[in-house]
């Protein structure tokens, strides 16, 4: 293809990307196009268990009250604007999809049949064959789409994002026969799913692999809230990889979780997070690898969840008889590509959706059975944009970190891509060294080797249970692989490996100590001003603590004076970078390390700073 080819390029088939894809094609004409790395149906959408979560009756109470639980659920770090989309629009999805051909179970009367599941106050999940909600969908979409896009591309990996003049125009693809080509389009969505894969014992499909944050990165995109990963609480503990999951809606029905002396520990119906910390802190307190789930007291198991029955007879388990061992799994990425409440990315061009993007629905922790509703409605929200003409994102969502709410809007969002530009400088184009690399040339064994070491380190230290000797000690071992990978690649793992090093200096506050880590990397100078600004921040950090804890008097009002104090700072440091390349003092490559830890120390100082507001706002409202 040459050219702008495609009005719309799709980049992933789950629920986000073919209702997108279905609706651009269907509702818009639109000349859209499907790019998957395995089959068009084989999405992890596909093995979505429990359903999708809506308050179908269209009571504003009862819609009220789904965005309360999404909000308690997410830990108080939810985006309420973003959940308020999600919850208002959830019900008119579900009814296009039925209106698709997607068939939910009914009772006897043909009505809709609702479960609960964890951290829902009512039930309001529709669900399909029990437990199959995910391959119901997952058919439906995809005949529609095989009957209405102009190009569906299946098995077919996507290397990198084509960027240029600061937009995105496509894709850069590797087809099944090897041949390395540009699909080109006027948009291109994010919506490649997570990546369970980062982690030993995952319900994720090993497609799951994190690939569109990855090319966002590179592309100089702006991520968030990498850090909150959800685990499912109850994954068979089993051999089979990916781990069988047992279904939120087996607890909605009644199954009781039991420890190894057949007591009960915890409310099986708080959320996610809560149940897979109460599990792991007692399989820690007996030494035990799994716990109990007992579902010998459901009736009609087979008739309810026939797709939970099969599997674990074929696992060797009867779940009218056999308790069964579960323990927690990595299942969902909370966070992702930032947008906005549109889908648009800091990128022009390039949007996202689903649990690829992070637009603020879910915050820490994401509610049961919102996954697939969050692709059924910012899928088509992208469309919608995008058939309205919208040119760049708004401050609105998860973007208001990235944009503020001033005059130095893009600030963030451009500083993120000059640092990509100078990337480009420095590697070349940001597919140039994948789409080169022989892929016969590559060693399978070594791969495997490497992914199963990273697999183990992250289960261990960056799993359910997180402490900093525990994330120190999976620092050490991804640093370690890092320092085996190739250059090329190395290269393309900076931002990531940038990222962990500021959260370093916040947590431990090791400042300037720990610069070593970066080599040569920064200059004399740099360092001098580097501390300077993170010495004002973690002051910053102390203050907002004091004033969320009431401990400090004018605690609240020296944060916000910090808070400009340190984004002075950073511009200061930024136009002393320019002036230090500008004399010969620094080298771009070794700019973009300082470059880009000045970027990421802002928008953490951003979000102090918005804490202190908040919290001097609340307290003036007590007072």
């Amino acid at each position: 293809m040459n050219g702008t080819d495609l009005d719309l390029l799709v980049l992933g088939s789950g629920v986000a990307g073919l209702s997108a894809a279905v609706r651009a094609a269907e509702v818009h004409g639109l000349r859209t196009g499907v790019v998957t790395k395995g089959g068009l149906d084989l999405a992890t959408t596909r093995w979505a268990q429990g359903g999708v979560a809506a308050a179908l009756s269209g009571d504003p109470e009862e819609i009220d009250l789904h965005l309360a639980d999404t909000l308690a659920a997410g830990a108080g770090l939810c985006d309420v604007d973003a959940v308020r989309v999600l919850v208002d629009e959830g019900p008119r999805r579900v009814e296009e999809l039925i209106a698709l051909g997607a068939e939910f179970d009914r009772d006897e009367s043909g009505n809709l049949e609702l479960a609960r599941e964890g951290g829902h106050s009512v039930p309001r999940i529709v669900h399909a064959g029990g437990a199959a909600t995910g391959a119901e969908i997952e058919r439906a979409l995809v005949a529609a789409v095989r009957e209405t896009a102009a190009v569906v591309r299946e098995h077919t990996f996507v290397l990198d994002l084509l960027v240029e003049d600061g937009r995105c125009h496509g894709a850069r693809i590797v087809e099944p026969t090897g041949e390395v080509r540009d699909l080109r389009a006027r948009h291109v969505l994010l919506a490649t799913g997570g990546a369970g894969q980062l982690y030993a014992v995952t319900t994720n499909p090993r497609l799951a692999t994190g690939d569109g944050v990855a090319m966002a990165l590179r592309a100089g995109v702006a991520v968030a809230d990498l850090e909150f990963f959800q685990f499912h609480p109850t994954a068979l503990h089993h051999p089979l990889m990916p781990r069988p999951l047992l279904s939120e809606a087996l607890r909605g029905h009644g199954a009781l979780l039991r420890d190894q002396d057949g007591e009960r520990f915890v409310d099986e119906l708080q959320p996610r997070d809560v149940v897979s910390r109460a599990i792991l802190a007692r399989m820690d307190e007996t030494g035990a690898e799994h716990v109990w789930l007992d579902a010998t007291g459901l009736d009609h198991f087979d008739v309810r969840f026939p797709t939970i029955a099969s599997e674990l007879r074929a696992a060797g388990f009867d779940p009218t008889v056999d308790w069964l061992p579960v323990a927690p799994a990595a299942h969902h990425q909370c966070g992702g590509v930032v947008t906005d409440l549109d889908g648009a990315t800091s990128l022009p061009g390039l949007w996202a959706a689903g649990e690829t993007a992070c637009s603020g629905v879910h915050g820490a922790n994401r509610l049961a059975s919102n996954s697939l509703l969050e692709g059924m409605v910012f899928g088509p929200r992208a469309v919608e944009a995008i058939a309205g003409g919208a040119t760049g994102p708004r401050a609105s969502g998860a973007m208001r970190a990235v944009l503020g709410n001033g005059d130095d809007d893009l600030v963030i969002g451009g500083l993120e891509l000059r640092v990509a530009e100078v990337l480009e400088g420095v590697l070349g184009t940001a597919s140039a060294d994948p789409a080169s690399a022989d892929p016969a040339s590559a060693d399978p064994a070594s791969a495997d080797d490497l992914r199963h070491e990273l697999q183990a380190a992250m289960s261990d230290g960056a799993g359910v249970l997180r402490d900093e000797r525990r994330l120190g000690e999976c620092a050490q071992v991804v640093e370690g692989l890092r320092a085996s990978l190739p250059a090329g690649i190395l290269a393309l793992t900076l931002t990531m490996f940038l990222r962990a090093f500021v959260a370093d200096v916040f947590i431990h506050g090791t400042g300037g100590a720990r610069y070593d880590v970066l080599g040569d990397a920064l200059t004399e100078a740099a360092q001098r001003e580097l501390d300077e600004i993170i010495g004002k921040a973690r002051q910053l950090a102390d203050c907002v603590l004091h004033g969320l804890r009431g401990t400090g008097k004018n605690a609240v009002e020296d944060a916000i004076r910090l808070e400009g104090q340190v984004r002075i700072l950073c511009k200061r440091g930024e136009q002393g970078h320019i002036e230090r390349l500008q004399r010969g003092e620094c080298t771009i490559d070794r700019g973009i390390v300082y470059v880009e830890v000045l970027a990421l120390i802002e928008a953490i100082v951003r979000h102090l700073g918005n804490i202190a507001t908040r919290t001097a706002t609340a307290t003036s409202d007590v007072n």
